[in-house]
C-alpha cells in the first residue's frame, strides 16, 4: 500500500495506462488540481519504487518522458479491481442520492 498510497499515485498509473508514455506538461494536465511540487515528488517516489520510468532526453531545451514499467504495468492490472468497486460504489451511492 506504501507504493500507491496518496491522493495522485493510483491517478498517475491510470494516466499513464490508458494514455501512454507523457511528458511533464501532459501529465499535469491530465491530473487536475494537483501541484508541479506534489507531481514531481510523487513521480519520483513512483521512479524510486521502479513503478514508473524516467527518460531524460539531452536536447535544448531538455525533454523528459515518463512510462510504466513491467513492474507498473502489472501494477496497475492488481489495481484494476479496486477501481472496478470503486466504479459500482459511485454509482450506488448517486442512485441512493436520487431516491432521497
Amino acid at each position: 500500500m506504501d507504493v500507491v498510497g496518496g491522493k495522485w499515485k493510483s491517478l498517475i498509473l491510470w494516466e499513464l495506462d490508458n494514455k501512454g508514455t507523457r511528458r511533464f506538461g501532459e501529465l499535469r494536465r491530465g491530473l487536475p488540481g494537483v501541484s508541479e511540487k506534489v507531481l514531481i515528488q510523487q513521480l519520483r517516489e513512483l521512479e524510486e519504487d521502479g513503478i514508473v520510468h524516467r527518460e531524460v532526453y539531452r536536447e535544448v531545451p531538455p525533454r523528459v518522458e515518463y512510462s510504466l514499467t513491467e513492474l507498473g504495468v502489472s501494477l496497475n492490472a492488481a489495481l484494476e479491481p479496486l477501481g472496478e468497486w470503486g466504479m459500482k460504489r459511485m454509482e450506488l451511492i448517486g442512485a441512493q442520492r436520487v431516491e432521497h
